[in-house]
Order: structure tokens, then C-alpha cells, then sequence
């Protein structure tokens, strides 16, 4: 188990053990998954989730456009809500900054974080802001989902399917460009990375301005489609450790059968010699938020009609027991340690 799940699984036992209310109805799903589950007492159920975005820790001021910090701050923060199939609905935003970001600054990061509202369809309801010696923002999304049809991490069964929406790596390769090439990005009010190449734009894009799939998870909490479902915000390793261990069981993984980015020829000569492996990326990089998902055999023909059906890559299946491994073409095999973002490691 990776050390941050570690620690929410701590705080988790901590508030289980110091609680007089042993049972609340209305939570249905609490710590633990990618977003709560709370009833609203009608037919739907409300889904819940907050997320941190740290200068020093997610972005660096200087280097990360205004726009794509604030356009990147909500839309991980509403990935968790399309983890579970749940429709996007309202947000609340926590903004700590220096008085010298209230300016420029602070117009170009909301310029940002309005044009993911609008492309998301969630509102603003409210907040909190104050003064920090660094950026620090914290949102808070609700969205709406039926009654019971919340996908969580914990259905996986033997036997399934395990499928990843799309690429994998591709915001990895971003941000190793962003942090290698000696490149001056400014944002853009069209959502791309402002340079004369339009390759480097291409290339950094999922990184600064990633989308999410929200239609997806919709479509696939709808109809029942998805056994467990979670997106990979971490790296497909970490995350998929995390989906197994949820849902009690392991599971094999084909290399060959993972998507993962290109790396162009000229990349090694835009970084000063940078060499990437691009399996390593698609395994291990973080922010895809790309969905992870698991479907039963049954329902396979089914997914035909899903919304972006061609990027999705069926990768392995869940087995009996507790390990990840990967299964290469001439049968040998060997653990998928979970090496993807792990704040807490040393």
C-alpha cells in the first residue's frame, strides 16, 4: 500500500473509533473511495469530494500559466465526481494568495477556472479566501447522481475486464517538456499553451489543460456497465493497487495492450537530452484522469455504444488474490510495484 493511502486509511480509523454516531443513514459511501456518497432524501444521492492544489507541491508559479492553474484546479477536483458517474453540479473554492497575485494574476487564474466551469457545467455556489505567503486553493465539488448507481472502487470480481479510457502518459511528457526546455508558456484563452511550435503545444496541452470524462462515467454508472471505476490521478500502478485492494482482489495486466503516448523523435533534442520510456509513463505518470474500470464479460459487447468507444483499451483482467502483476509475451511475469505520485514518499 502506498503511504497516502496509508494515511487516509489512518485518518479514516481515527474518526471511526473517536465517533458516538456509529450509524448515519444518509452517508452512503464515506472515506475511502474517490468521492462520499450522501442521500439528498429524494431520488437521487448527492456526491461529494474536495481536492488541494499546492504551489510548490501541484505547480510552480512561476512556471505554470495562471490560467491553465486555475482551469487544472477544477477540473481534478471534478474528475472524482465523473470516477463515480456523477453529474457535475455545484463547487465551492478556498483561494489563499499573496497580495501580489490579487492582480494580473488573479484575473488570468480565473479566466481559467471559468472557462472549465462553463465546459463543465458547474456553478460557483460560494467559498473562502485569504491571505497566504503562497498559492493555495482547495475546492470542494457536489454532484448528483441516481439513487444507487454511485460506481465505487470496491466491485471488482474475478473475471473482469479491465479497461483505461485513453491514453496514458501523455500529461507525464507535458510536464517533463514544461520542466526541461527552457520555454517561456503563456496561457491562452482558447485553453492552449501559447508557442509558435505547435507541436510543443500539442505536447503540453494534457498537461496544463487535461480533460476529464465526465460522459463516460455517466454512461457507465447509468446503465450498470462498470463494476468499479476510479480515475487515475496518480498513475495507472498506484491506482490500480488501489482499485484491487478496495475490492479484495488482484489482477493481471498485458504491457503490450496498455495505451501509451508517443514520445516524438525531437523530444530528447528539445530537453537537453531527456530520455523517457513511454511504458514507464503510461504505468507510472500521473495526472491522466483518464478512468480505470472494471466490466463483466457479459457486458463487454455492450460498450460499443459508450461515449469515446474507440479510446477504450481493454489492458487485463482481475484475478483471484491480492497481487498486480505484469504479464509480458513470453508468460514471465512480475509484481506492478505502485511507483506513481505519492506525495508522502521520501
Amino acid at each position: 500500500m502506498d503511504r497516502e493511502s496509508k494515511l487516509v486509511e489512518r485518518i479514516g480509523r481515527a474518526f471511526r473509533s473517536g465517533s458516538r454516531r456509529t450509524h448515519d443513514t444518509a452517508l452512503r459511501l464515506g472515506i475511502g473511495d474517490d468521492a462520499a456518497v450522501i442521500s439528498s432524501g429524494g431520488k437521487d444521492d448527492w456526491v461529494l469530494s474536495c481536492d488541494a492544489f499546492l504551489e510548490g507541491v501541484h505547480f510552480l508559479a512561476k512556471t505554470h500559466p495562471a490560467d491553465s492553474v486555475g482551469y487544472k484546479s477544477l477540473v481534478r477536483a471534478t474528475s472524482d465526481l465523473a470516477a463515480m458517474g456523477a453529474t457535475p453540479r455545484y463547487f465551492l473554492l478556498t483561494l489563499a494568495i499573496p497580495a501580489s497575485r490579487t492582480g494580473v494574476w488573479l484575473d488570468e487564474f480565473l479566466n481559467g477556472m471559468v472557462r472549465a466551469a462553463r465546459s463543465l457545467e458547474i456553478v460557483l455556489a460560494g467559498g473562502d479566501t485569504t491571505k497566504s505567503s503562497v498559492i493555495s486553493i482547495s475546492i470542494t465539488v457536489v454532484g448528483e447522481i441516481a439513487r444507487g448507481h454511485a460506481v465505487t472502487r470496491s466491485g471488482a470480481r474475478p473475471g473482469n475486464i479491465i479497461y483505461v479510457s485513453g491514453t496514458l502518459g501523455r500529461a507525464q511528457l507535458g510536464l517533463e517538456l514544461l520542466l526541461h526546455r527552457k520555454i517561456k508558456v503563456r496561457g491562452h484563452r482558447g485553453g492552449r499553451a501559447r508557442h509558435s511550435d505547435r507541436v510543443l503545444q500539442r505536447l503540453l496541452q494534457p498537461h496544463l489543460y487535461p480533460k476529464i470524462q465526465v460522459a463516460l462515467g455517466i454512461w457507465l454508472a447509468k446503465r450498470r456497465m462498470a463494476s468499479a471505476m476510479m480515475d487515475i490521478s496518480d498513475g495507472l500502478s498506484t491506482d490500480l493497487g488501489r482499485l484491487c485492494a478496495a475490492s479484495g482482489v488482484g489482477a493481471r495486466i498485458f504491457p503490450d495492450l496498455v495505451p501509451r503516448v508517443t514520445v516524438p523523435a525531437k523530444f530528447s533534442n528539445l530537453t537537453g537530452g531527456l530520455k523517457l520510456d513511454a511504458l514507464k509513463m503510461a504505468l507510472h505518470g500521473g495526472e491522466d484522469y483518464e478512468l480505470l474500470f472494471t466490466v463483466s464479460p457479459r457486458n463487454v459487447k455492450h460498450l460499443r455504444a459508450a461515449p469515446g468507444f474507440s479510446q477504450l483499451k481493454a489492458i487485463g483482467e482481475v484475478t483471484r488474490g491480492k497481487s498486480v502483476m505484469l504479464m509480458d509475451k513470453d508468460g514471465t511475469k512480475q509484481h506492478l510495484e505502485p511507483r506513481g505520485w505519492d506525495p508522502f514518499r521520501g
